[in-house]
């Protein structure tokens, strides 16, 4: 069959199914600007500032017209730059400019666009400002409609790939604006603080809430004793923002910044992954032999628990009882603290809900104290190693602190989607060999897919598992379970596409970043000296030592119906 192509800024691009002009140019290395198209999300075409124009002198949106075989289009004439330089005025005039201190300045669609195309004035008057207060009242994310540009990708993230519809668009014509219903707080609405949308807002009007200036306030204080955790997926998304590579494993050097900027002790939550594992395996095979019900789903991800209690409170009791690897290794640290000071202990997640998760009353201890007090996520770390000095990419690597120090490979690959999955089939293989890990890797659970499945042998049995990520995904596999369209003895569901390496507090990344990310992990994964997490001695060692007799109250949780 002969090639087709389409010119593009004199160009010859091949055509190769791509849905839309705006990804041919880009194949082509042409960056046509655009707010409101993301490839994982539909076309809305609001922004209009992806127009090019075509062979007749007409703009045609690039992010929503096909492209067409032996067609040409222009993407820089007079014209256009005169039409995206209006949009970017008018956009500004009704934008709260308050640049310097905004937390997503030198990260802003609207700030990029506006240096790009030379906007030194705005024609308008600006009254953005005095919209209204913001809304602060979820943990996890803080919602400020003044930097709101309509441009939906909220909206279209919160309903297509979450299932959840917090937000939608409310209001007409100049009034309009993006709301929850009745336009009430966001902490009443369906949201399971998941912070996608956060994510993919190009500019400040959704951000990750921050909670740094509370723990600088704990470093500060000479009588506390301030402890962290690190989870899995944050050690390869720091790079980029850092000066380095994006997806490299660069957990020495955070070890070594935190404790340059003043954290007393600093932890890998990979320990508590594997003994995640250890609880969560023992639980599955009670369950395959009758003592539960199935499928069992993971309990890892808490904006998944979160929507499982509203949308699907008849399998709650289908979920395990293990609370999360960041809510076991909390009462481990708190419970043998011996220390006479203050003790402050911090969570370093990729994840926006694991704030709401903190503050949950099923994990806090009998005082009604929170065992985590502080969740940061991976944005706000990044931030507060900026503003320390620390130089990241120069200092030297650290480990994490004894007793506490031994992890596998097993708990680093809960950073992705299909790592808590395959952590438990490696434990459950009962074997400790490279075919073994061969094996399970190819058995279909890892990868990017939304959703996986696959059948795997333990014994003489077949157990039958499914990987999901996205709770749109989520939500469709949950109904074919329900309706009897299918059966799993083991499901695991992560909220975020591509699970914790593209979690709502980790810096935005394309699916480039995402791949990248991934294969962060497994290579980090291969670098461990041990892959199954019954191989940590240190885990052991806990559960008969500090803990014995605890381990239910602990290390488990029941959550309820709502």
């Amino acid at each position: 069959m002969d090639k087709e192509y389409m010119i593009i800024d004199g160009i010859k691009v091949e055509l190769n199914g791509e849905k839309n002009i705006l990804e041919v140019a880009r194949k082509a290395g042409i960056d046509i600007p655009a707010f409101c198209y993301d490839p994982d999300l539909s076309i809305y075409g609001a922004c209009r500032m992806c127009l090019v124009e075509n062979e007749r002198g007409g703009l045609d949106a690039a992010c929503s017209t096909p492209p067409r075989a032996g067609t040409s289009v222009k993407t820089n004439t007079p014209k256009l730059r005169k039409h995206r330089k209006m949009i970017l005025e008018l956009l500004l005039a009704n934008h709260c400019r308050d640049c310097t201190t905004c937390q997503k300045s030198g990260k802003c669609k609207l700030q990029e666009f506006a240096y790009r195309f030379n906007i030194e004035g705005v024609r308008f008057p600006n009254t953005a400002c005095e919209l209204g207060a913001k809304d602060k009242s979820s943990l996890s994310i803080v919602r400020d409609s003044s930097k709101c540009i309509l441009c939906g990708k909220c909206v279209r993230v919160c309903n297509e790939i979450q299932n959840v519809g917090a937000i939608d668009y409310a209001f007409r014509g100049s009034k309009m604006k993006i709301a929850t219903a009745f336009d009430g707080d966001i902490v009443n609405s369906p949201c399971v603080g998941c912070g996608q949308c956060a994510s993919v807002c190009p500019t400040g009007a959704i951000t990750v809430r921050d909670d740094a200036d509370k723990v600088w306030d704990a470093l500060g204080d000479k009588n506390t004793e301030v402890s962290v955790q690190i989870a899995p997926a944050v050690r390869v998304a720091l790079g980029k923002e850092l000066g380095l590579k994006e997806g490299e494993n660069l957990m020495g050097k955070l070890v070594a910044s935190l404790k340059e900027i003043g954290f007393d002790k600093v932890y890998d939550t990979s320990l508590t992954a594997d003994m995640t594992i250890v609880e969560e395996a023992a639980e599955f095979v009670e369950r395959l032999n009758g003592k539960g019900k199935l499928p069992m789903f993971t309990s890892c991800c808490p904006a998944w628990i979160r929507f499982a209690e509203e949308k699907y409170p008849e399998y709650v009791e289908n979920i395990s009882t293990c609370r999360s690897p960041m809510q076991m290794f909390a009462p481990v640290i708190k419970e043998t603290y011996t220390g006479d000071k203050k003790h402050i202990h911090v969570a370093i997640m990729p994840c926006t809900a694991k704030k709401f998760e903190a503050s949950r009353d099923e994990f806090k201890n009998k005082a009604g104290e929170p065992y985590v007090d502080y969740v940061l996520t991976t944005q706000e770390v990044i931030r507060m190693i900026k503003e320390s000095g620390v130089r990241f990419n120069e200092i030297a690597d650290a480990k994490v602190d004894e007793p506490y120090g031994m992890i596998t490979g097993a708990g680093v690959i809960f950073g992705v989607t299909g790592g808590v999955m395959e952590a438990v089939l490696r434990y459950v293989s009962a074997t400790q060999d490279k075919k073994a890990l061969d094996a399970i890797a190819l058995s279909g659970v890892r990868g990017l897919d939304g959703v996986k499945e696959a059948t795997v042998k333990l014994g003489d049995a077949e157990i039958k598992v499914a990987v999901v990520s996205g709770l749109a995904n989520a939500s469709a596999l949950m109904e074919k379970i329900k309706n009897g369209e299918a059966f799993y003895h083991l499901v695991e569901v992560m909220s975020c596409p591509g699970g914790c390496i593209n979690g709502g507090g980790q810096p935005v990344g394309e699916r480039e970043a995402k791949c990248e990310r991934t294969k962060g992990i497994y290579d980090a994964d291969k670098a461990e000296e041990l892959q199954f997490s019954n191989q940590n001695t240190v885990v052991k060692e806990i559960l008969t030592g500090p803990l014995k007799g605890r381990e239910h109250e602990l290390l488990h949780v029941h959550y309820k119906h709502k």
